[in-house]
């Protein structure tokens, strides 16, 4: 089938500023613990309590602060190994498919500019969650890590099952994804007061990934105006199957967290059924997904009416 005609867009979103703003370039921490943890423990958090909607159960609010800053410090460290392989093995590998024209269109040279920018940045951004992982994980004793995160491996599985033609565009999608929807949850992330090293390094790293859903966004809609009618089918599809799989609860590493403090097998099932459910799963995605799902509309989408269907139906889209 013939390439629908669109006409493109005439300017390409790049990182033009990126030698004055990048982190990597730019930024003076060092992201090392501080030595007055137990102080600053007193008025600050591991990770936002409010991302955690299991600390509210009754047998975690009873007991004393030490167990819920454990079970924050543990949640930061998954958040940070899981970056680590998100940024090096999953990012990275969707803007090689920008830099080195592995999507069937012609990318402009800024845009290709842009993007080698843009795979330092996330290099630096796996380094950093690393060593601060290493860091928060040798202050607790934690053992048994790292684990490969539930979403990597579903994430990965998604990308294997798709025809050879259309990995590329897979690999694209899910990292078009991903920083669109990241840029949203650290900003979130930030307007908790942290341990000061821990809000240090997610700070830079929201500066950047700001940048980085702008440009994803940008790519996305330039892709979408080149790809025939079958293919924007194909994307719809992989496109509604990667927001599923990143909002879903690793069960494993999550029951495993709360083994670690002593909660009983019953806490922990009905923790883990309250937070499978699928409306607390849909209610997951309508709110962190907000800028990706407007960034398709933007690039136009939903326009087609099946797609609209499509994501209505998995409870994405209002009808």
């Amino acid at each position: 089938m013939t390439k629908p005609l669109i006409k493109p867009l005439s300017q390409c979103f790049t990182l033009g500023d990126w030698n004055s703003r990048s982190s990597v370039r730019t930024s003076k921490h060092c992201y090392h613990l501080p030595l007055d943890i137990d102080e600053q423990l007193e008025t600050r958090c591991w990770f936002p309590p409010a991302f955690l909607p299991y600390l509210n159960h009754t047998a975690i609010k009873t007991e004393n602060r030490a167990l819920t800053h454990r079970l924050c410090a543990n949640h930061l460290v998954y958040f940070l190994d899981y970056t680590t392989l998100l940024e090096h093995r999953i990012v990275n590998r969707s803007v090689e498919t920008i830099a080195h024209d592995e999507l069937g269109i012609p990318i402009p040279s800024r845009m290709k500019t842009a993007a080698l920018q843009l795979y330092t940045d996330e290099g630096y951004h796996a380094l950093f969650s690393y060593s601060l992982a290493e860091q928060v994980a040798n202050f607790y004793g934690m053992t048994g890590r790292p684990a490969i995160p539930q979403r990597i491996t579903r994430l990965n599985a998604l990308i294997e099952r798709t025809p050879d033609g259309q990995k590329a565009l897979a690999w694209f999608l899910v990292g078009f994804v991903s920083e669109t929807i990241i840029a949203k949850e650290l900003l979130e992330i930030c307007r908790t007061t942290l341990i000061c090293s821990v809000e240090e390094m997610l700070r830079d790293h929201l500066t950047d990934e700001a940048r980085h859903s702008r440009y994803f966004c940008e790519v996305f809609h330039f892709l979408w105006v080149h790809l025939s009618y079958d293919q924007r089918t194909i994307a719809a599809t992989l496109l509604l199957e990667t927001l599923l799989t990143f909002f879903e609860v690793d069960e494993r590493w999550l029951g495993e967290s709360l083994r670690s403090v002593g909660l009983s097998e019953a806490v922990i099932g009905q923790i883990l059924f309250d937070m499978t459910s699928d409306n607390a799963h849909r209610l997951r995605i309508r709110s962190g997904a907000g800028p990706t799902l407007q960034a398709l509309k933007k690039a136009g989408l939903f326009d087609l009416s099946a797609n609209r269907q499509l994501f209505s139906k998995a409870g994405l889209l209002d009808d």
